[in-house]
């Protein structure tokens, strides 16, 4: 639950300084005293991706830092976050995107069954040997009955949805929290003397270019097919840009937009879209209604989450929302986006990638690197018309692929490096196509690093060859299996048989009729 120091840098450095936030000290160590400056880190080569890397840089970019007032300014600017933590550090990990859905959508039916079953109680006749007043009565303990076991059943689903909601937030107030510091270390910078707690926000004044949002709203209806608006520092777009109806492509990156606005539905014969490089905390319902858009790029803004809107658009071809704050796609997303040949998801904090997504057939690249994936959907093998697969630097959270991933037979480049994958699936020397395989800073022991030194091929034939004797192995317990199985059979046949006969025989000497008596034994003698 501690905060990413990637993403808040100035809210990790300050929190791991705080004894009350950071990690308890052991009892040999002195308690850190937060009116003196802390003792530097030692500059030894370490894993540039941890936390005491990290706060070694922006101890040397915002030196402002280490002065005792600014931390502790900060640290009182902060009491929020470590009450917020505390309580999920209690509650547990954050769930999963499908898990949330699913939740929700149980409670909708639980919810419609209860109304159903409420309109069954009310509309049900009453007997004509009961007392009205006893059969409103009896009715009414029925709808409680009902209510009581509908919210019995609503209670874990609710709980999942309110777990997530409560990291949304946690989420939300972390950034919060990093703007104070920001604003904090800016007023810190103003000052040479003694530092005094207080700090401004003076918002930028300059204002958008009246003369491209002018030309924009005059090209309205004069056919224009194409539209270059890119960094012309554009904070909005106006509600009129909607009624370009001719327009095919739209170029609106490295500007300052904070929000597009619904009217972009207006855009029918919309086919590719650049919002890159802007503000955008979020992306309109209405970009679903744009049902010729091929391509859309949104990468490198604030995005927390897409649509679910955006699995109508089902003509793109190319979807780019990587360098964003996303921490799961849509469920539904692969559904819609049949026709998708490019999916780059990168540099985002995205934990799993929904089931949905494997229904991408025409999928050709797939680019998740550089975030939080823990595991592969199972049915990925459906993919096989994917060419390039980069899933590394998950770090720790991958751990292992699926069995299924054989099954990508037309896969020609695949990215691991950077996570924390033991073992190949066993299934991995049927990717015949493969010709370029990173497994760079991976603890693997299958295959030994010996042979993956030697190159891919050498991985293929390893795997392929692990394969043949995995199934060579499975095919001769199968043999013992059949032939302990005949045996047995045989000897159950036998010793049946024998019984039987057994049986015949002493039922024959037993039976009166079966000796007749000679009459000369009869005689006297």
């Amino acid at each position: 639950m501690d905060p990413n120091p990637k993403s808040f840098p100035i809210l990790s450095y300050v929190m791991a300084r705080i004894p009350s936030l950071g990690p308890r000290p052991s009892p040999l160590t002195s308690e850190i005293d937060i009116e003196r400056p802390p003792t530097p880190y030692p500059k030894t080569p370490s894993d540039p991706s941890s936390s005491s890397s990290v706060h070694i840089l922006i101890e040397e970019h915002m030196p402002h830092l280490t002065r005792p007032g600014v931390l502790a300014s900060m640290t009182r600017a902060v009491s929020d976050v470590a009450q917020a933590r505390s309580v999920l550090n209690t509650l547990g990990p954050r769930p999963d995107h499908e898990v949330v859905d699913n939740a929700r959508a149980r409670l909708a039916d639980v919810e419609a069954n209860l109304s159903k079953q409420l309109g069954e109680i009310v509309l049900s006749p009453r007997p004509s040997d009961v007392d009205r007043l006893h059969w409103r009565a009896h009715l009414s303990e029925l709808e409680n009955e009902r209510r009581r076991s509908s919210e019995k059943e609503k209670q874990v689903y609710k709980a999942i949805v309110q777990l997530d909601d409560m990291h949304d937030a946690y989420e939300k107030l972390l950034k919060e929290a990093e703007e104070r510091l920001e604003k904090i270390y800016k007023s810190a910078e103003a000052t040479e003397g003694e530092y005094s707690p207080k700090y401004e926000y003076i918002p930028e004044t300059e204002e958008p270019n009246e003369e491209v949002i002018g030309n924009l709203e005059a090209g309205s209806g004069e056919g224009l097919e194409r539209v270059d608006l890119s960094s012309r520092r554009l904070r909005f777009l106006p509600e009129a840009f909607g009624r370009m109806r001719s327009l095919v492509v739209l170029d609106v990156s490295s500007n300052q937009l904070e929000v597009i606005p619904d009217s972009i539905a207006g855009l029918e014969n919309l086919e590719e879209l650049n919002a890159s490089s802007n503000l955008l905390g979020s992306l309109p319902d209405s970009i679903g209604l744009l049902q010729k858009l091929k391509i859309l790029n949104v990468s490198g803004n604030k995005l927390g989450v897409l649509p679910d809107s955006v699995y109508h658009c089902r003509s793109l071809v190319e979807l780019d929302v990587s360098f964003n704050s996303l921490t799961y796609l849509p469920t539904n997303i692969g559904y819609g986006l049949v026709n998708l040949q490019k999916l780059s998801i990168q540099l985002n904090k995205i934990r799993s990638l929904p089931s949905s997504v494997c229904e991408m057939k025409s999928l050709r690249c797939l680019d998740a690197h550089f975030n939080e994936i823990h595991c592969v959907p199972i049915a990925i093998g459906r993919l096989t018309n994917l060419e390039s697969l980069n899933l590394s630097s998950n770090f720790s959270d991958l751990k292992e692929l699926p069995d299924t991933i054989g099954d990508l037979t037309n896969l020609r480049e695949l990215d691991l490096s950077n996570n924390q994958i033991h073992s190949l699936p066993d299934t991995f020397g049927r990717l015949d196509n493969l010709t370029r395989l990173n497994l760079d800073q991976n603890p693997l022991v299958i295959p030994p690093v010996e042979v993956v030194n030697e190159g891919v091929e050498a991985v293929k034939v390893y795997m392929a060859k692990r394969w043949l004797e995995i199934l060579a192995e499975e095919e001769r317990k199968s043999m013992l299996e059949m032939q302990e199985h005949a045996q047995t059979g045989w000897l159950t046949r036998s010793t049946s048989w024998l019984k039987t006969y057994v049986s015949n025989v002493s039922e024959y000497l037993a039976s009166p009729r079966g000796s007749p008596r000679d009459p000369c034994l009869d005689q006297q003698l």
